[in-house]
């Protein structure tokens, strides 16, 4: 059986993220049922529906985007928390992908969740607020375990690598389970 593919999606646009991080940290524990792309969001502009309406075309970002989105057997988010919340990027791609009204790329595809901060929460209200969008967006979620990766700065050594072995146990249980309700969960 081929590998479901799964499209990472990581809320933070700085180069040396540590959700970015994470997320490569995950993806080398994924078992190989499963393929990984990370879809950037960061050259999509703002949504705005004037931008498609009336016969205007789409930007190509926006396009680009849906369509490695809607390519997708699978969602995994990665996200920080900015004011108890997730970062306005990941807001704004969450929305391309659901426009045009209708049209939402993001409807069906099993969703998984790991919000990371320095902080002690590790940011569960980030992780929260992207859990009612995905409700809305009709995306089955992964319910458990649940991912908020707190002190994640002390969790990765000077090479950016998880140095912390209950840490790794823990993704490492968080990924198999999430291959189990893609595979599960996954429109055939």
């Amino acid at each position: 059986m081929p590998a479901k593919k799964i499209a990472v999606v990581i809320g933070s646009l700085r180069k040396d993220s540590l959700n970015r991080k994470f997320a490569h940290e995950i993806i080398a524990l994924a078992p190989p049922s499963l393929e990984f792309e990370i879809v950037e969001i960061g050259e999509l502009a703002i949504y705005n529906q004037d931008l498609e309406e009336n016969g205007a075309t789409a930007p190509q970002a926006w396009t680009h985007f849906r369509q490695r989105i809607k390519d997708a057997d699978g969602v995994l988010f990665f996200t920080p928390e900015y004011n108890r919340s997730i970062p306005a990027p990941l807001k704004n791609a969450i929305d391309v992908g659901s426009r045009p009204y209708g049209s939402s790329v993001w409807s069906g595809k099993p969703a998984g969740i790991v919000s990371i901060s320095p902080g002690a929460t590790g940011a569960f209200g980030a992780n929260h607020h992207l859990r009612q969008c995905t409700v809305f967006l009709d995306m089955p979620l992964l319910q458990q375990p649940e991912a908020y990766i707190g002190g994640a700065a002390n969790l990765l050594g000077a090479d950016g690598k998880l140095n912390n072995d209950s840490t790794k146990q823990f993704l490492k249980k968080f990924i198999d389970t999430y291959a189990t309700w893609v595979e599960t969960n996954a429109r055939k």
